[in-house]
């Protein structure tokens, strides 16, 4: 292992043996919190996890808010998500979080404050922590943790993309292997749940030429999958993720539009959102949702909605860990 790499992990073991012996604590909130992390930095699909995870909460009728950390906001402090503010404001995945479901979402460097922010003004409401497996100093009810196949051959950061080592997947209550990932160097612990959820984009039924571009941690998935769903794919351009775009970045996506003879311009749901004002000015323009789906979440349960006992799951695991506390 790399030297740098060997640091940090040293550092994330300490860190995480403290908080399992009880030296640090968690601080818990009065209402169950859910959260939806990865070990790995970046591209797991976390976004679009935490969104298709509130379409089921809704659809079962469950209120819940989001907590999130808003990455790449130049404010401080704890705020509400004005759907109709800017990626500077509150950050790009929490402004389309908030787009997309239509509940609450917070925003705050310190979770814990951000979560009794939340209760204060809304009530007793489920949060659902974006991005949380490593935010330990929040106390949660259920921890949902995605993997993806490259995760399993990544190493540590600074060299790799990994948070955390993979031991680190057994304080998960459920792990989520994406499209298809699997290992059976990853042993399910005892009351371990284990799901599969598959993504796609949804593709514009289009004859036009596209100029694709995104800011997202892995762009090439984003050309590739636009390509195999038949999009006429002229030019691509890749932006560091989570950019927010200018002017200038128009003018050029423009330029390179015309250079490769495409007719239209194709992104992702994060980048229109980044585009802000500048996207009335990018015509024809195609924004590409990202569709996920469990598939048979209960092994052990043949012919159950996979979606369906998700959330029983979760509804569960939380009601035993109430009736725990309420009896100490």
């Amino acid at each position: 292992m790399n030297p740098l790499s060997a640091l940090y992990g040293a550092g994330i073991g300490v860190r995480n043996r403290l908080y399992d012996r009880g030296t640090l604590h968690a601080r818990r909130l009065q209402a169950p919190v859910l959260s939806v992390g990865s070990i790995s930095a970046g591209g797991a699909g976390k976004t679009p996890f935490v969104i298709m995870l509130g379409e089921l909460l809704k659809q079962h009728g469950i209120a819940f808010n989001v907590i999130s950390r808003g990455y790449g906001r130049k404010t401080k402090g704890v705020l509400l998500v004005d759907p109709a503010g800017t990626p500077q404001e509150f950050g790009d995945e929490p402004l389309l979080i908030a787009h997309k479901l239509g509940v609450p979402v917070i925003v705050g460097e310190d979770r814990y404050q951000a979560g009794r922010f939340a209760e204060e003004k809304f009530g007793l409401q489920a949060h659902l922590l974006d991005d949380g497996f490593q935010h330990r100093g929040l106390a949660r009810d259920f921890d949902i943790v995605l993997v993806t196949q490259r995760d399993l051959h990544d190493t540590l950061l600074p060299t790799g993309r990994l948070r955390e080592p993979l031991s680190s997947l057994a304080r998960a209550t459920a792990i989520v292997w994406m499209d298809g990932a699997a290992s059976e160097r990853i042993p399910q612990r005892a009351g371990q749940y284990v799901w599969r959820v598959s993504r796609s984009i949804v593709a514009p039924e289009t004859k036009d030429a596209c100029f694709a571009f995104c800011g997202i941690a892995r762009p090439e998935n984003f050309f590739a999958e636009l390509g195999t769903a038949g999009v006429r794919v002229a030019g691509t351009r890749a932006f560091p993720d989570h950019h927010v775009y200018t002017a200038r970045d128009v003018e050029s996506l423009f330029k390179l539009g015309k250079e490769s003879g495409a007719t239209a311009f194709i992104t992702t749901e994060k980048d229109a959102v980044n585009l802000g004002d500048h996207i009335d000015k990018l015509r024809t323009l195609y924004v590409v949702p990202v569709r996920m789906q469990f598939e048979n979440a209960a092994e052990t349960v043949a012919g159950v909605d996979a979606a369906a006992t998700v959330v029983e799951a979760m509804c569960s695991v939380i009601a035993s860990q109430n009736e725990t506390r309420v009896r100490e």
